[in-house]
């Protein structure tokens, strides 16, 4: 996901959550919306390539290798 998109979100719930803190928020990312899918079986996983946590360039994991 984009990171200025992210950080926008990022602030938004911040926001969300100086207003109202009696509401519990919970931020889902494109990362972990993705593992969900995985690990439920929701998605035809194939060809799929979960991304990484790991800083600097992108790098990809094959998780049909593992």
């Amino acid at each position: 996901m984009n990171q200025r998109l992210v950080t926008k979100k990022n602030r938004k719930v911040r926001r969300l959550r100086e207003l109202y803190p009696d509401i519990a928020c919970k931020v889902f990312y494109q990362r972990d919306y993705l593992h969900l899918l995985m690990k439920y079986g929701l998605d035809d996983v194939g060809d799929w390539e979960a991304p990484t946590r790991v800083p600097g360039p992108p790098q990809i994991v094959n998780l049909g290798e593992l």
